[in-house]
């Protein structure tokens, strides 16, 4: 920032405090980086704005920092101008009958004794949490069940265009860890709706300063910046990832990863910001070796060049989440491929998400390191995107387009299973043209139309005067029908991701028949799953898991699969079907039995995007 803009700033605003050459150790918990030339420290929103405004209008870039808990400082000198809010209106606390009003850089355990004070509740449980009360409402930062977002009435702000800004809390979706305030906003106060606490203040209060013990208790000694990389999950916390790759008082110049807790870096003296991007990337690396799981940075940097940088030293894939179509399992498809892309973007990958319409190559698709299909039903499943992606040398997740087209017809399924001797119930087929009951069943049974899944089309019939009209109601999906004799018993699947079987889980839906209803809708009642399956001794366990592996590798199948059985009331299972793109909604089988065996839905859906991505394309 030259001399003559920063004279015309003290003629615009004599009133407002400078200071010169401000060290970032003495304005950083974590110490790291030399120092800033010029910072301004204005006591409230209108001098903010009027100061953003000003700087603007110069072209003069500006830095926004508050308490500096969590910010990293950088090694060359900044070239516009450091704005602290740490005084002022920026600082204060105002409470209310029914809430508070607090300002940005108010730290929390400060605010939780003010309110504690007032009468107030609701904040102990953040209390140990360092830093200010803006950062964690970025962060949406919480403990023991606690979300700060969750107690927002109101935010207030300044955009970095100098305008003022303001949001209901209602408005802005608090997620693990994250909001969705804009990223141009800089916070200058919280209006906070907080429960009345216990009668006697002493009590609140005590509960607050416990916590801030434990905390402090577990928290590294030294100077530190917090957490420095966000967890990719509640299931997946950055410190034990970091710990399980055996980096632990690993170091790098002035900086160690502290052997109490390994989410903390300690600056044991002059460390530089050169040093932090070497070790973080480093980091970032062997986590994602082995668990396929890019860290993402909680500290903040103060060159915004240095994100970049990281990224670009340890890059994580590029992926193309296929879902939507036009099957008749379109909503199923969307709401699958929302949680894969959500998991993904949770783990670090860069995500983009194409709802496909038609069958063909979009540049999003060629430009991706790995397309992951998420598309029930139809062309998505059927094998015919997977062949056109195998004919242009796309990497994808799942089966390639034979295994696509043999599973998703579930009377090829059935012939092959016979072939293959593998247990299956009775089948036959009708056709629009030869609709007589196949000789060989008995009623119930089941029509199913062949290439549907979620069990779309699917029709139970109990008796013979109900089957020309379950006839009329399954025809209208295919021409050709499967009918199956029905087993009554205990439904089960047992999910195969990565040539690994997962544990067996049992369905118990509420009027013992898994249809669409049981699966999405519960108008009849919820249905209970259980992993491992109770009803299945070890024997039987293992009798599944064979069948299983072996329907996995006979018919070609890759990466992901899931197979259905039916046990019946002597103990015997019969394989229903596979599926090749089996749901992941939150309700959806495969991520439960995973949970079951310890692996996160982030893990779960990095590892199969690093499966494909390692393929050749000639095999993709």
């Amino acid at each position: 920032m030259n001399d003559s803009i920063l004279q015309e700033l003290r003629q615009a605003m004599p009133g407002l405090a400078l200071r010169f050459d401000v060290p970032f150790r003495d304005i950083t918990s974590f110490g790291v980086g030399g120092s800033l030339p010029v910072m301004a420290e204005p006591g409230d929103d209108i001098e903010l704005s009027r100061l953003v405004r000003f700087l603007n209008g110069r072209g003069v870039p500006f830095l926004i920092i508050g308490a500096g808990s969590n910010l990293a400082g950088m090694d060359r000198p900044f070239e516009g101008m450091a704005i602290r809010l740490d005084r002022g209106a920026f600082a204060a606390v105002a409470v209310g009958r029914s809430h508070i009003t607090c300002g940005a850089s108010v730290r929390l355990a400060e605010l939780a004794r003010t309110a504690a004070r007032a009468g107030f509740g609701g904040l102990a449980e953040l209390a140990g949490i360092p830093g200010t009360l803006g950062g964690a409402l970025y962060m949406n930062a919480s403990a023991h069940g606690r979300a700060i977002g969750d107690l927002v009435l109101q935010l207030c702000g300044c955009r970095t265009n100098g305008s003022i800004w303001n949001a209901e809390g209602g408005e802005i979706d608090w997620q693990y860890r994250r909001s969705s305030i804009p990223a141009d906003v800089i916070l200058t106060s919280a209006i906070l709706k907080l429960p009345v606490a216990d009668p006697d203040a002493e009590a609140e209060l005590e509960r607050i300063n416990a916590e801030i013990a434990a905390r402090r208790e577990k928290e590294p000694k030294g100077r530190t910046a917090g957490c420095i990389f966000r967890n990719p999950s509640p299931d997946e916390p950055a410190g034990r990832l970091i710990d399980e790759c055996g980096l632990k008082g690993f170091r790098y110049g002035a900086l160690e990863v502290s052997s109490e807790h390994a989410n903390y870096l300690v600056n044991h003296g002059d460390a530089s910001e050169a040093d932090l991007l070497a070790l973080m990337v480093e980091i970032r690396r062997r986590v994602a070796e082995r668990f396929h799981l890019y860290l993402e940075p909680e500290v903040r940097f103060a060159d915004p060049g240095t994100l970049e940088r990281f990224h670009e030293a340890a890059p994580a894939p590029r992926v193309a989440v296929l879902l939507g179509g036009t099957s008749s399992e379109r909503e199923i498809s969307l709401r699958s491929g929302r949680a894969v892309a959500d998991a993904l973007r949770r783990g670090g990958y860069q995500v983009t998400e194409v709802d496909l319409k038609v069958c063909e190559i979009t540049p999003e698709m060629r430009e991706a390191d790995v397309v992951y299909p998420v598309l029930h039903g139809g062309f998505g499943e059927d094998g015919r995107l997977q062949r056109l992606l195998e004919e242009n040398h796309i990497r994808f997740v799942g089966s390639g387009s034979a295994a696509c087209a043999l599973v998703m017809d579930k009377i090829a399924t059935k012939r092959k299973l016979n072939d293959l001797d593998l247990p299956t119930a009775p089948w036959g087929i009708v056709t629009t043209a030869y609709r007589d009951f196949p000789a060989d069943l008995h009623y119930p049974v089941v029509i199913k139309p062949p290439c549907e899944g979620s069990t779309i089309g699917i029709v139970k019939v109990d008796r013979a005067e109900d089957w020309e009209k379950a006839l009329d109601a399954a025809f209208a999906y295919d021409s050709v029908l499967l009918v199956e004799q029905f087993i009554r018993g205990i439904e089960l699947t047992v999910p195969v991701v990565n040539d690994q079987a997962l544990p067996a889980i049992e369905i118990r839906s509420p009027h013992g028949f898994y249809d669409y209803d049981a699966k999405y809708v519960y108008k009849d009642g919820k249905t209970e799953y259980f992993c491992p399956a109770p009803s299945l001794s070890p024997e039987q366990a293992r009798t599944l898991t064979a069948a299983t592996m072996r329907f996995f590798k006979e018919f070609g199948c890759r990466d992901i699969l899931r197979v259905d059985f039916i046990m019946d009331e002597h103990g015997k299972c019969c394989i229903l079907e596979g599926n090749t793109i089996p749901g992941c909604t939150a309700t959806s089988l495969v991520p439960k039995a995973a949970r079951v065996a310890g692996i996160s839905f982030e893990r779960l859906t990095g590892s199969l995007v690093q499966a494909a991505r390692k393929r050749k394309t000639e095999q993709a």
